[in-house]
Parts: C-alpha cells; structure tokens; sequence
C-alpha cells in the first residue's frame, strides 16, 4: 500500500463526505477508494470512519488521524512549493468558508482578480452563517466574527462589525419607534436562531455603558441573515444585524436605526486558519489577500 496515497485518500473522503465523490475528484474507482480505506484502517489497527447508508463522521482515532493527515500533506506541498521555479506562486487547493453576506458582498466580486494573481490555486468556497470546523470540515481558512477561543488556530483580526436595531418604516407607522430598551418587551421582534445552538440569539445592548442582553419573544424567528433582512423590511418586527449589512438599506430608507444610543460594543472580525507551520503556502496566499479585501472594506473601517 502506498501510504501517503492512502492518506491523501482518506483526507479527501472527509472532505467529500463521499467515497464516490472523492474518487471523481481523484480520478480513481470507487472500488480503489474504498481498497485503500480499509487497507490503511486494517495496517493502524482502528475504524477512521463510521459509515452508514446516508452519512460519514470520523471516529475519535479518525479525527485525531485527519489532523495528522492533513499538516503531513500541507508540509509536503509546502517543501514542493518552496522547490517550484517560481516560490512566488503558490499551488494547491484551498477550502475557505465565510458567512454568506461577506462573501457575496466582498469575496466573489474579486474572484477574477485572484484566479488572476493565483492561477495555480483552486479555491472551494462555502458561504454560510453556519460556524465550521476547520478540523472535522476540512477548512483551511474561514472568516469569524467574535471572540476567538480556539488557541489552536491563528487569528488575524481584521476590522469591526457594529450591530445596530432597525425596523422599516411601515413597521414605525404600525407600531411606532421604541424609546428605550425597557419598552422593547411591548415591540415586535424578529429573532435570528444561532446555527449552533438552533436557540434564538440574545438581543444586544449597551445600557449606561454596561453591557446588556435581552431575549424577547417574537412571533418570527429564521437563521441566515439575508432571510432574516428580509423579514425587517417587510415589516415583521424589529430586527438587528450588522450595519455593514444594513447600510444600503439605511441609505435607502428602507430601514430606519432605533435606540441608536444603545448599540452594543462592535464585534470584531477576524481571519482565522492553522497555525503558520501546518499552513500550506496555498493557505497563506488566499489569507493574505482576503485580509487585503477586507482591510480594504468598510469593515476594516469599522462598521
């Protein structure tokens, strides 16, 4: 058995969530794909994967092994990249994910100039207010907002999001505009569900300049934030999201900002991938230039 075949096809099976998937991707038969897993599950003596009629999840000895896996392969990319022609362009593949209203804002419209700047790096992009796991998802890189607590991966803070309560006017008409945070229980509210938790999130405050967290029930909840924006402006209850996606719609007058002296402590914004020696030169390339759009944005700026 080739060994590190045998890696590259197991990491490749994880990130597919597929043996058929993976074996397209690596030009093999799905009978070949499968030969290699269970020869290299048989040689380390424990299960990688567990396996159903619908799904894939790794093992504790599979996440564990995965981790290996895939900074032994970005070592080896990296030596092979440091022995290139060209040091300066980076190869391989790398897999970021991002909440969708960034990535669609930001992100896409720039594709063409990186496919420009990086023609020998494919790139796999997920859009999604759901939080992944670089580890269990297989992401290289992904952007997060908040703290972070993982002191396993490397953060670059990259600008700020302020969070701001909003409604439409035909809401303001209806209901007319809160005066203070105390009177929001007798409001209209829309809430946003935490992808992580399914929970509605904690509405956010600063009140005397304290900090201060309300949950308050709404009639609508949803959980991605276009959908959620959408709601706001039909009018089904006051919402609250960043003013980064807010703005064209405040511009607009489409949306209007209450309790504007109540607005919460901005949250930042940060670039988040393996530390630098499990980073293939791939990684670092598409970091440093999604901090380079994002510094550049009205997020570095702080809204």
């Amino acid at each position: 058995m080739d060994k590190l075949q045998a890696m590259t096809t197991f990491v490749r099976i994880v990130e597919a969530q597929s043996f058929s998937k993976a074996a397209e991707t690596l030009a093999l038969p799905r009978s070949s794909v499968t030969t290699l897993l269970k020869q290299l599950e048989r040689e380390l003596g424990a299960a990688l994967l567990r396996r159903s009629t619908r799904t894939l999840s790794l093992t504790d000895a599979g996440e564990r092994y995965y981790a290996s896996c895939r900074a032994i392969l970005a070592d080896i990319a990296r030596a092979e990249s440091e022995l290139s022609s060209d040091p300066a362009a980076p190869r391989g593949r790398v897999r970021a994910d991002m909440p969708g209203v960034l990535g669609r804002a930001l992100v896409v419209p720039r594709l063409r100039e990186f496919e420009q700047r990086f023609p020998g790096i494919d790139l796999v992009l997920g859009l999604s207010d759901r939080p992944a796991d670089l580890i269990y998802d297989g992401i290289d890189c992904v952007i997060r907002t908040g703290e972070l607590a993982d002191s396993t991966l490397t953060g670059r803070r990259v600008g700020q999001l302020n969070w701001i309560t909003c409604a439409s006017p035909r809401y303001l008409r209806e209901y007319g505009e809160p005066a203070s945070v105390d009177v929001l229980i007798h409001h209209r509210v829309v809430n946003y569900l935490s992808n992580a938790t399914g929970r509605p999130v904690d509405w956010r405050f600063r009140v005397h300049g304290e900090p201060f967290t309300l949950s308050l029930p709404g009639r609508f909840a949803v959980n991605e934030t276009e959908a959620y924006l959408q709601c706001g402006l039909e009018g089904l209850g006051l919402i609250q999201l960043s003013e980064f996606v807010a703005l064209p719609y405040l511009q607009s007058g489409r949306l209007k900002e209450v309790l504007a002296d109540a607005r919460s402590a901005p949250v930042p914004v940060s670039v988040v991938y393996p530390d630098g020696r499990n980073a293939s030169g791939a990684t670092r390339a598409f970091v440093d230039w999604v901090v380079e759009i994002l510094e550049n944005s009205n997020i570095g700026r702080g809204q």
